[in-house]
């Protein structure tokens, strides 16, 4: 079959075979286009924008100790949102979830960063009993969510501690330039419990008692009734990535990583080898087409950059070694896993229909300005 390919990003049916191309261009500029309004605040309204949301999360935090929860995992996005934070005088307390497997480049990244910047952080250390039965389950279901148990460990950490210190705000390292593609076959399950339960329940032995997690109960909960709005300030920015990092450096001593999410162990290993092997994603492909429709990279230097790989051999080998020894796999069962053949979320109990509507919904508000960007 001849691979279709996106004439204007790097995206292909090698790596999404649901790609859909119009003239030449492929579904996901065409999604990037009708978004990009209601995601991206317009150059000329930057200052304006920014100002009233600081001057809203800042009365909001009246009287209390923190104005703001930030995420912080020593990556790109989360610590230059921690940078502006403190430039735009908020008062921000960082969460990060401590799931065993940062780099150590990422712990000096976050020790940076939280001594020069003067930030409290709340670390939530999940059981690692419970953590890793549920990573090996993912594994085993042979899906290509296998990062689903920390994203929404993490997700749940950040609702509960907004709740527990009575913050209204989350400010996210996501955004529309460097992460606006969306192919659920490549990801699915980030806040569907139902899901996660599911693959729990076929392939896990240890209860989770304590591992953190929400449904969609305890999500309208904290949005409609505690009021907590997740914003991606960096949407209010002109965020370029590579300048991005140089400012990192400058202010922070910050050091860069060699691929995007190789702060984590784990998620190095399944970017850089896992999903391209199993399943043919190559995740590089969506991060540079991002860059390529923001003005960020040219399609020649992403076709370029995807034609190597920045994932050693070398690294690899050490990597399972970790990963085998927390996971309690053998060497032989980490092969099977991998070569057993690819599944997907929709073989499991899930929610996927309520969470693109309530997507969409979002998305609806934040086109009429009743929500944050």
């Amino acid at each position: 079959m001849t691979t279709r390919e996106c004439t204007r990003c790097v995206m292909s049916s090698a790596v999404d075979p649901a790609l859909v191309l119009v003239d030449g261009v492929c579904n996901h500029c065409v999604r990037y286009d009708a978004l990009l309004d209601a995601r991206v605040v317009p150059q000329e309204q930057r200052p304006a924008k920014l100002a009233q949301l600081v001057a809203t999360i800042s009365h909001a935090g009246q009287g209390k100790q923190y104005d703001c929860i930030i995420g912080v995992s020593g990556g790109v996005d989360s610590s230059y949102v921690a940078l502006q934070a403190k430039r735009l005088g908020l008062r921000p307390l960082a969460v990060h979830v401590d799931n065993g497997w940062n780099s150590p480049l990422a712990e000096l990244n976050m020790e940076r960063l939280l001594r020069v910047l003067e930030i409290d952080i709340h670390t939530e250390v999940p059981r690692s009993d419970e953590f890793y039965d549920l990573q090996r389950s993912f594994l085993k279901a042979s899906t290509p969510d296998a990062d689903i148990p920390s994203d929404h460990a993490i997700q749940a950490t950040l609702w509960r501690v907004a709740r527990k210190h009575r913050v209204r705000f989350i400010i996210s390292g996501m955004n529309f330039a460097t992460e606006s593609i969306s192919v659920p076959s490549w990801s699915y399950g980030h806040s569907d419990w139902r899901y996660i339960r599911d693959v729990h329940r076929r392939f896990g032995r240890v209860s989770l008692r304590t591992y953190p997690h929400c449904g969609f109960g305890t999500l309208a909960w904290t949005t409609l009734v505690r009021r907590v709005r997740i914003v991606s300030i960096l949407n209010y920015l002109d965020y370029d990535k590579s300048k991005a990092v140089d400012d990192l450096v400058e202010q922070l001593g910050w050091v860069p990583y060699e691929g995007k999410h190789y702060e984590s162990i784990f998620t190095r290993w399944v970017q850089g080898f896992y999903l391209l092997r199993k399943f043919g994603i190559d995740k590089r492909r969506g991060h540079y087409s991002d860059l390529i429709n923001s003005g960020q990279m040219t399609r020649a230097a992403a076709l370029a950059a995807v034609s190597g790989s920045d994932y050693s051999e070398q690294l690899r080998a050490e990597d399972e070694i970790l990963i085998r020894e927390k996971l309690s796999l053998t060497a032989e069962q980490l092969d099977e896993i991998v070569d057993e053949p690819a599944s997907s979320f929709r073989a499991y109990r899930n929610s996927y229909g309520f969470v693109q509507f309530l997507r969409g919904f979002v998305n609806r508000l934040r086109r009429l300005g009743l929500y944050p960007r």
